[in-house]
């Protein structure tokens, strides 16, 4: 199956709701199901996807840096020992701690790097509050002046913390994955390819990314999975 063009964006005052809980969830798997038989299979397999909401501000962007390119578990033990020795979690409060104790709690040069950006942007005038009342191509620019934040980071902090019902990551691999899989489409599509796919699953696609995720996960379990 070859990538096809999405239909028109419909435009719906859902357009600018924010996930707060799971009656959320509920609500945007509905209407998925109604108007799309993928999201329907997939709500199938996987049952209610996580909230996976977070607190939004510092700590919030600081933990989806700390998240970047680990399982879910590894994140969560490093962000712990980091949250421990920054304590009280704050820009100053990081930017006091020293590189060889934040590497020592598990985190990258790299990201040592980018969470002390983006510590010292806050200091400097970026305002993260603010970004709760900026539209979603905003906060992208906010956040990616800062060295080290790219489009992921920003898509995945536009979900989880600022809660957008349509936030999407079109550059997150699983997505792409999980999506070639679910679509039956010959290629994983790149990050415009997916973009475009996602049309359909407005306003609802962070509902739809929570599911496509939900989706992977279990494709991977079947394929780890132990004959017996």
């Amino acid at each position: 199956m070859k990538v096809t063009s999405a239909p028109p964006r419909i435009k719906s005052r859902a357009a600018n709701r924010i996930i707060e809980d799971e009656a959320d969830i509920r609500e945007g798997v509905r209407a998925l199901r109604r108007k799309c038989p993928i999201m329907r299979r997939i709500h199938d397999i996987t049952g209610l996807p996580p909230l996976r909401r977070q607190a939004a501000g510092f700590q919030g962007i600081a933990r989806v840096i700390v998240g970047q390119q680990l399982s879910v578990a590894s994140a969560a033990a490093i962000w712990e020992r980091t949250v421990l020795v920054c304590e009280p979690f704050q820009p100053a409060g990081l930017l006091a701690v020293s590189d060889d104790i934040l590497i020592k709690a598990g985190l990258s040069r790299a990201k040592v790097r980018t969470l002390r950006a983006m510590a010292a942007a806050c200091g400097n005038g970026l305002d993260l509050a603010k970004l709760e009342h900026m539209t979603e191509e905003d906060v992208h620019t906010a956040l990616t002046e800062v060295i080290g934040i790219g489009p992921w980071t920003a898509d995945v902090y536009i979900m989880f913390c600022l809660g957008r019902a349509d936030g999407w990551a079109s550059g997150d691999l699983a997505l792409q994955i999980a999506a070639q899989q679910a679509l039956e489409l010959d290629a994983r599509p790149n990050a415009a390819e997916l973009t475009g796919i996602a049309e359909r699953w407005r306003p609802w696609r962070g509902v739809a990314a929570r599911l496509l995720w939900a989706y992977y996960a279990a494709l991977k379990q079947k394929r780890t999975a132990v004959p017996v």
